[in-house]
């Protein structure tokens, strides 16, 4: 399986290397900028225009007979029994496990419902989601072969009752988010669909939490506050989303850091912690995520973390004060970090808030203890953090388990007048990880 999954990827790699260049020397062609053989006919189609009126009249339509295909469940289970009969060899651009890609798939299946009536939103994410479909192997022709198995998996699943118009907003609901992942993957040519590293460091700080160090073969771009998806050759085409824990180096070089918590027996968290070692070999998709420094701060920092979200801090609060070093006065801007663990033994990283406050002396500090398990967990840290009041004028950052991160957010933005709005709370809520 290794073997045949490499030498697919090569190809597609060479394929991709010689579309760029046809594109390079001939800027002006059609052709060469839908790649060769004509990438787009062969496929999904071009990103058409769906205003809102357009999006709203479809999403009613799946709406009011959401009930024919839902739960997910027998949905997805029917179309990925019906893609993988039609077109076997697709099965291989898929892990071992089809949990989390099933789980995955009804995320965004209720994103695009939900968000139908607002399609800019739509394309935006669907667009990034294209560029980071690319270290798959997914090919735009792919997409009419997942679009036939949706179709025949919507009439199995519901029934005599479905007819033609709702089988049709569908279709045009998945186009729409296909011809923008298609878009996503075209502009994204010039960048590897995805990076090989060495693991330089593996340091198991818990039993159940390990810290990555890493060491791209070529330059990575990203941002503080970013996260990557990570793969292992123990589970070929499986990938899952970790922060990077540190501020990137100016020329793109160096080491990158990884905090990885076990949350699951055979998944990707359990290779990473337990059956990964220095010398070892990873996977990096695109970095990804909006959690990151405006280029010209306007605003004092509220920095909330929990558990492994304190990588994304953590590269934040580097970030920070490496601006305050290089530009000085134009830079001073101060933050205030709220720090929720369960016990101070679960600081699984050596920064202690004393060591934080004596390091950034620009940096306030609160750790939040009792962030137990259960369904109040979180709830010590958001009225600590909405307690102290007077966020109005900060810019937020928030991260951690995405059940916290809601929470969270919901309070800072709806707290007593003046609340934070909430166009200045950066969050990236990642999904549950194995």
């Amino acid at each position: 399986m290794n073997t045949v999954n490499d030498s697919y990827h090569s190809l597609l790699a060479r394929h991709d290397a010689m579309r760029l260049r046809r594109r390079l020397l001939s800027p002006g062609s059609q052709q060469a900028a839908e790649g060769a053989g004509g990438t787009r006919a062969a496929g999904a189609p071009q990103l058409r225009s769906y205003d809102g009126a357009a999006g709203a009249a479809d999403q009613r339509v799946i709406t009011d007979h959401l009930e024919l295909v839902t739960p997910f469940g027998d949905l997805i289970a029917h179309l990925y029994d019906a893609m993988f009969a039609h077109w076997p060899y697709l099965r291989r651009l898929f892990p071992e496990s089809m949990e989390f890609q099933r789980k995955h798939l009804e995320g965004i299946f209720w994103f695009l419902i939900e968000n139908l009536h607002d399609p800019d939103e739509v394309a935006a994410v669907f667009t990034r989601l294209g560029r980071d479909h690319r270290k798959l192997g997914v090919r735009p022709a792919h997409y009419r072969a997942f679009e036939a198995a949706l179709c025949e998996a919507l009439h199995r699943t519901a029934g005599p009752r479905w007819n033609e118009a709702m089988e049709q907003a569908w279709v045009r609901m998945l186009r729409f988010a296909v011809g923008a992942m298609v878009e996503g993957a075209e502009a994204a040519l010039g960048e590897p669909p995805a990076w090989q590293a060495t693991v330089t460091g593996h340091e198991l700080r818990r039993p159940d939490l390990a810290v990555l160090r890493v060491r791209p073969h070529e330059p990575y771009p990203y941002r503080a506050g970013q996260y990557a998806a990570v793969a292992s050759p123990l589970l070929p085409q499986a990938w899952r989303q970790y922060s990077l824990a540190c501020a990137p180096r100016p020329d793109g070089e160096g080491e990158l850091e990884f905090h990885v918590r076990l949350t699951g027996r055979g998944g990707v968290s359990e290779a990473l912690v337990t059956r990964t070692r220095p010398g070892d070999t990873l996977r990096l998709g695109p970095a990804s995520g909006t959690m990151t420094l405006d280029d010209d701060l306007a605003h004092d920092l509220l920095l909330v973390a929990s558990g492994t979200g304190w990588a994304a801090a953590k590269a934040l609060l580097q970030e920070l004060a490496a601006r305050r070093v290089a530009r000085g006065a134009a830079a001073q801007r101060r933050a205030h970090l709220f720090l929720g663990v369960r016990h101070p033994s679960a600081l699984y990283d050596t920064e202690a808030p004393g060591e934080l406050r004596r390091r950034y002396p620009w940096l306030q500090v609160t750790q939040v203890l009792g962030e137990g398990q259960g369904p109040g967990e979180h709830h010590a840290l958001a009225e600590v953090v909405a307690g102290h009041g007077g966020w109005s004028r900060h810019l937020a950052y928030v991260s951690g388990p995405p059940s916290m991160v809601g929470l969270l957010v919901a309070r800072l933005t709806a707290g007593p007048a003046p609340a934070l709005p909430a166009s200045r709370v950066r969050h990236d809520p990642l999904p549950d990880r194995a």
